[in-house]
């Protein structure tokens, strides 16, 4: 009697083959940070009348220095946050943090209207900072950080501004590097200027 061939192995095949096309937990960006930030309703004038679509802000970042922000339109909102989020991963950027938790020193922010200010915090401060702004600190894996608007509301301007005043962080070891010196030079100079006052008053 000829063997028959078992009809189940085609479905075992089949479950093989989704889960090989299936996303990896453990992928690159398995750990990204996505936030929506704004979403906003457009409509274009077109000859039977209006279309609408709708277009989407997402900040994304992997909570250990890296951040980025993305604008994507379409018809539907999920498509649309799509687009945003591809955008957003493509343009990263990289803020050096003080202990993992805070900036290294102040910074200002301006793009257009929208006009920031961001302050490095002691260790328990949180994150004082809505809207926009709180959105971008806590995917870059901020801890400790004190923000403050005082421009425009413009939830595209106030991202902008945020990103510019991100990008002009410089750590001790960045500045030891572009001076041709030491980190232990530059923090031993900035102790003993500390230190010159109670010197003084002795």
């Amino acid at each position: 009697m000829a063997h028959q061939p078992q009809r189940g192995g085609g479905g075992n095949d089949r479950n093989r083959r989704d889960n090989r096309n299936a996303p990896q937990a453990d992928g690159p960006d398995s750990d990204i940070i996505e936030k929506l930030v704004h979403i906003n309703r457009v409509a274009a004038t077109v000859k039977g009348g209006r279309r609408f679509s709708f277009a989407a802000l997402m900040v994304v970042g992997d909570g250990k220095g890296r951040v980025g922000f993305g604008h994507g339109k379409a018809r539907e909102v999920p498509e649309a946050i799509r687009k945003a989020t591809e955008e957003a991963k493509k343009t990263m950027i990289r803020v050096p943090l003080r202990e993992n938790r805070t900036l290294h020193h102040d910074g200002n922010g301006r793009w257009g209207a929208g006009k920031i200010m961001v302050r490095s915090a002691p260790p328990g401060t949180g994150v004082i900072a809505g809207g926009p702004m709180r959105a971008v600190l806590e995917t870059l894996g901020v801890q400790d950080v004190v923000g403050k608007s005082t421009g425009s509301s413009n939830p595209y301007n106030m991202i902008r501004a945020t990103f510019e005043a991100l990008k002009v962080q410089s750590s001790p070891r960045q500045i030891a590097s572009k001076r041709g010196k030491k980190v232990a030079d530059l923090m031993g100079r900035r102790n003993d200027g500390a230190s010159a006052p109670e010197a003084v008053e002795s």
